[in-house]
């Protein structure tokens, strides 16, 4: 019965590895697409503005108590569809369980016209959703940016001391997409420059 040589077998591994690792990165990144139209989907179906609900109050994170014997690395992660700039003023930072902390997140309107956006969150890993206790948020809220607007957006929240021991890292990502989009406004009729040249060629 023949072996594979320790060699051979050692890069057969690697690259079954490098596969999976490639397979999964591809899914949640076609999972961060998928979210914007989801979200749209179920607000309409719903004729609710804004899915994304506060975790926790600031009197619940108040009496939280803080677990000084514990470090959590809080990793931040942004992403932008549609005519927008965003991105977290820091990458990481080290947290303790139950400590309320804030940190700023910044958002550019690239277009010369308003627009409405919103965001929506996820962490990695999964399990940690639950732990993860936002307090405030600009995803709470649907954003309104003026032409070439930059807004500074803060998030304040809490670590459950709960979370789970093995849990060493947590990344909260954000995906903001505009929501009236040039062919949406539009999409039902003409524009109002259109219908005014209209009616001064055709008088009443």
């Amino acid at each position: 019965m023949s072996t594979q040589p320790p060699a051979q077998a050692d890069r057969s591994f690697n690259r079954s590895m490098l596969i999976k690792l490639f397979v999964v990165a591809l899914m949640m990144f076609g999972f961060g697409f998928a979210l914007v139209p989801m979200y749209r989907a179920i607000c309409q179906i719903t004729g609710i503005n804004n899915l994304v609900q506060r975790d926790a109050t600031a009197r619940e994170a108040k009496n939280t108590q803080v677990d000084m014997s514990r470090t959590i690395s809080i990793e931040f992660d942004a992403n932008a569809r549609g005519p927008l700039g965003f991105k977290p003023e820091q990458r990481s930072l080290d947290v303790h369980p139950g400590e309320v902390t804030t940190v700023m997140y910044e958002v550019s309107n690239e277009q010369a016209r308003t627009i409405q956006a919103q965001a929506i969150p996820s962490y990695a890993p999964k399990q940690a959703t639950e732990y993860f206790k936002k307090i405030e948020c600009f995803c709470f809220t649907q954003q309104t940016l003026t032409a070439n607007q930059t807004k500074r957006l803060p998030v304040v929240f809490v670590v459950d001391p709960k979370l789970p021991k093995d849990v060493k890292t947590i990344t909260l990502s954000y995906t903001f997409f505009e929501l009236n989009t040039p062919a949406a406004a539009t999409a039902g009729g003409a524009s109002p420059t259109a219908n005014t040249a209209a009616t001064t060629a055709n008088p009443a």
